[in-house]
């Protein structure tokens, strides 16, 4: 009987500290999302990416550039094709960011990434298509337009 009695208590302190663990790790992560604003992430207020502070210069552009009348960071960086799309793209870009924010492995100067480039193109593509329709129609098969190759400053006026 003794033995039985001390296998219910161990039973009932692994499962108090079980949840001790699982409640300290819920409201750590609460803290953090409340702490971060993450439910500013999914708006499209511009203002939301100066929260980390290597974005402040990228802002302050593009608040000069032509653009900030008449498009947001979702709009040129975010697809459009579809809402699971966008979603998945906003979260994978988050998690990057805050990943090497955290670790400290921002690079200086801030680089996109070639299919966060494919993204930013489409949108050029979709927002000028009175312009760009003419082009695709004077080039020859196999060709691509690349509009941040040759406009690469113009949504941040750099």
């Amino acid at each position: 009987m003794a033995n039985g009695a001390r296998r219910g208590v161990a039973g009932t302190v692994a499962r108090l500290l079980a949840a001790f663990c699982l409640g300290t790790a819920a409201g750590v992560a609460g803290f953090t999302l409340y702490y971060a604003d993450a439910a500013a992430y999914l708006g499209s207020d511009p203002a939301t990416c100066t929260n980390c502070h290597v974005m402040q210069p990228v802002y302050d552009a593009w608040t000069h550039g032509p653009h900030a009348r008449v498009a947001t960071c979702n709009d040129c960086h975010l697809p459009h094709d579809n809402i699971v799309h966008k979603y998945y793209v906003k979260a994978e870009d988050g998690f990057l960011h805050v990943s090497k924010f955290t670790l400290g492995l921002y690079p200086e100067n801030i680089r996109i990434r070639q299919s966060s480039l494919a993204v930013t193109n489409q949108a050029c593509l979709s927002c000028h298509a009175d312009l760009t329709d003419s082009m695709f129609q004077a080039m020859g098969a196999g060709e691509e337009i690349t509009c941040t190759r040759c406009h690469s400053t113009v949504g941040h006026d750099q």
